[in-house]
């Protein structure tokens, strides 16, 4: 888009040239230069989030060259993701860009946990080339086993319908590549490097040496508080327990919402007067309604038009177009619409329907406000009685504002009704009045004239002042016959009446569609509800038919579909971890750490007066990979403890929890990092990005305290279960011998 635009004012100077030059040609509106904005800060947001990274990794490991490796692993993942990316056809855009900035976090995890296991080794003695290769073989199966259960996550994206999965295919297909970058890198090139670059510590500065007893005290405290945890057992599976019904009615209580309402510095307009206002007096009531908005101190230009095209369909609306100064040098945008309703006041006979431009929008039609609700009906008289009676009663709902209806049935007209035997006796013929009115009242097209650029109509009318009024009709004459002329008057009888300006058709069904903004501090889900029981409370006969459109409606399919792909996202990770364990039971030790993080998530975006909208399913959906990297380390490391020494579960997850609690310390705050800077982002298009931050964030900080708890009790009880299933299992077996024997 940038491309064109750019291509586009390089070829306004040769455009300007080749017409006329009383025909000025001005950019009143660039939505490209919202759109560089955002760009940019998401690029800085994504530089900053790999300097956050990077220092977390020194911070812990606090060794130059340790910190070098998998801080060039980030870069290349996301260069190979670029690679993939360009492949596939994509281009940077505000969701590709948040997609590589969530996935900063992911790829380093991958290169943190390698380096992290080789560091330890070396630690122990072993030089730099052993310690990689045990290193690397020691972790690389539960480096696999990590990236392709977070790869399995996105499987529902991937396989989500309807615009909104369209919208997000492109964000997952960039994740899971960048996943699948990382890990190549990390089983290549980290261990490449670690056994060419890493060397034993030597003396260690005293502040390295500070930063190292925080850690072991850290180790300490937690091992003093696991120690507890696994003797009061069923308390820890009893808050663990909680914790999932907690989340699941979290979720139910969470106001709903769709996507975030952007700030991108455009209003759109829809101005509409009096079904009886003439397209003069439409003209000059527009025009009042630009300078005043023109006036207002947040407002760059104002550019509009009257008439049918595009939104508007009738002569008594019109189109306005306001562009806002940037973000820092005026207030939000909402702000922005309010003021302009009060200043809007004073002008009588007409009004305008604002709502804010958004980069991602639901639906081709555009109505007075943001969300449209349709009703459909066979008998256009019957939808005219109720369509006025719903709307008066979706203007006394708290939940939504500026209700609108695009039903206009009150135009006034004029019937002309022809008197056939007094016409005959006049010598007219009433066949040629229908020519004669058009002749009148519309232009009519008489001849074109060429020219060497171009060529041009000539169009025949009356003198507009003789076309204004009930009187005009006065002023009409026929020919007869006789080729006398015969005033209209004679042979016809003129009445007024009323007739609809338009008629709105859905499924070539009459409709009358009524729209609605959402009033301040409302939700899109609590505003869908309140229609729905207006509507219902009003029974309307069972032949009027309704529905939400446009962005309306997508929210109700994604609402619908939220809990299916949540559950469809555990079931894949469930599958994946059951191939790669060989196990029906310990997938589930690892899927247990999820709904403190889930819990974290909507905890947050309640406390900030979010709505668990779209953005952040998604990020609730990227919390399940994360924070099941926790559960996949743990369960790992036990599992090989058990097998390799011969250590009983209680022992083997006791011993993994401390051995991995720093890997896990590092990754965690590496992926928390990584959604802080969407988290407190204020520039231009960050509200779309905030709830994804924020519930990353919130589910991180979460989980974190809970599973490093609760996830050694369940990995206990799981062994438990499993002992107990093979044990009948064997019974069942030999009880099936006996007989045979």
């Amino acid at each position: 888009m940038i491309e064109t635009v750019d291509l586009i004012k390089k070829a306004l100077p040769h455009l300007e040239a080749s017409i006329p030059p009383s025909i000025k040609v001005e950019i009143v509106s660039d939505r490209t230069q919202t759109i560089r904005a955002s760009v940019a800060d998401v690029k800085f947001t994504l530089l900053l989030t790999i300097a956050l990274v990077v220092g977390v990794i020194f911070i812990f490991l606090r060794k130059l060259w340790a910190t070098v490796i998998p801080a060039v692993a980030v870069p290349l993942s996301l260069i190979g993701t670029f690679a993939v990316m360009y492949v596939l056809g994509y281009s940077l855009d505000s969701l590709s860009l948040m997609a590589l900035t969530t996935a900063v976090g992911f790829v380093a995890e991958d290169a943190v946990v390698m380096i992290e296991n080789i560091a330890r080794h070396i630690e122990d003695g072993a030089t730099p080339m052993e310690a990689a290769i045990k290193g690397a073989g020691e972790i690389g199966f539960t480096i696999v086993s990590m990236s392709i259960s977070l790869i399995a996550v996105f499987i529902p994206l991937f396989l989500m319908g309807g615009i909104v999965g369209l919208l997000f295919r492109e964000f997952a297909v960039t994740v899971a590549m960048s996943i699948v970058v990382s890990l190549i890198v990390s089983l290549t090139l980290t261990p490449m490097m670690s056994a060419r670059l890493l060397t034993p510590e030597g003396n260690p500065g005293s502040l390295s040496k500070a930063v190292e007893r925080f850690f072991d005290w850290l180790v300490a405290v937690y091992d003093r508080g696991l120690v507890v945890a696994l003797r009061y057992r069923r308390i820890a599976l009893t808050i663990m327990i909680l914790t999932i019904c907690l989340t699941m009615a979290m979720f139910v209580w969470i106001p709903k919402g769709f996507f975030p309402q952007e700030d991108t510095g455009l209003i759109l307009g829809i101005s509409e007067g009096s079904q009886d206002i003439s397209p003069q007096s439409m003209a000059n009531r527009q025009q009042a309604v630009l300078d005043v908005v023109s006036k207002d101190p947040g407002v760059v230009s104002a550019v509009g038009y009257i008439g049918p095209g595009g939104a508007t369909v009738t002569e008594n609306e019109g189109r306005v177009f306001i562009t806002l100064k940037p973000v820092a040098q005026r207030s939000p945008i909402d702000e922005v619409i309010r003021r302009l309703d009060r200043a809007l006041q004073p002008i009588q006979g007409i009004r305008l329907y604002m709502q804010a431009a958004q980069d991602i929008t639901v639906g081709a039609r555009l109505s007075k406000t943001q969300y449209q609700y349709t009703l459909v009906d066979v008998d256009s008289d019957e939808l005219s009685h109720w369509a006025p009676i719903l709307l008066q009663k979706m203007q006394a709902l708290p939940q939504l504002s500026d209700v609108a209806s695009d039903q206009q049935s009150a135009g006034p007209t004029l019937k002309v009704e022809i008197n056939r035997d007094v016409a005959s006796r006049l010598g007219v013929d009433p066949a040629l009045v229908d020519s004669i009115l058009y002749d009148a009242f519309g232009p009519r097209h008489v001849a074109r004239i060429y020219t060497t650029l171009n060529e041009y109509y000539v169009i025949l009318e009356v003198d507009p002042s003789y076309q204004l009024g009930p009187n005009a009709l006065s002023r009409i004459y026929a020919k007869s016959t006789s080729g006398g002329m015969v005033p209209l008057s004679q042979f016809a009888t003129v009445s007024p009446s009323t007739a609809p300006l338009a008629i709105n058709h859905q499924g070539q069904f009459p409709s009358v569609t009524l729209s609605f903004n959402l009033a301040p501090n409302s939700t899109i889900g609590a505003a869908v509800s309140a229609v729905q029981k207006a509507a219902a409370d009003l029974h309307m006969p069972p032949s009027i038919a309704t529905s939400f459109q446009g962005n309306a409606q997508a929210f109700q399919s994604s609402l619908s579909s939220t809990p299916i792909l949540i559950l469809a996202a555990l079931v894949a990770i469930y599958l994946i971890l059951g191939v790669l364990y060989e196990s029906t039971i310990h997938p589930l030790t690892i899927i247990s750490t999820l709904p403190s993080a889930g819990l974290g998530a909507l905890l947050t975006l309640m406390l900030v007066g979010m709505p668990l909208d779209v953005i952040g399913i998604i990020g609730i959906i990227l919390l399940i990979g994360i924070v099941k990297k926790n559960g996949i380390m743990l369960v790992d490391f036990a599992l090989a403890e058990e097998r390799d020494h011969g250590l009983s579960a209680e022992e083997a997850i006791h011993r993994a929890c401390l051995l991995r609690f720093r890997p896990i310390l590092m990754t965690t705050l590496a992926a928390l990092l990584g959604g802080v800077p969407l988290m407190l982002g204020t520039g231009t298009g960050s509200q779309i990005r905030q709830p994804l931050g924020y519930a990353i964030v919130g589910g991180l900080l979460i989980s974190q305290l809970l599973t490093l708890f609760t996830t050694p009790v369940v990995y206990i009880y799981m062994d438990r279960l499993s002992g107990w299933l093979e044990r009948r299992r064997e019974r069942g077996r030999a009880e099936a011998v006996v007989p045979a024997a």
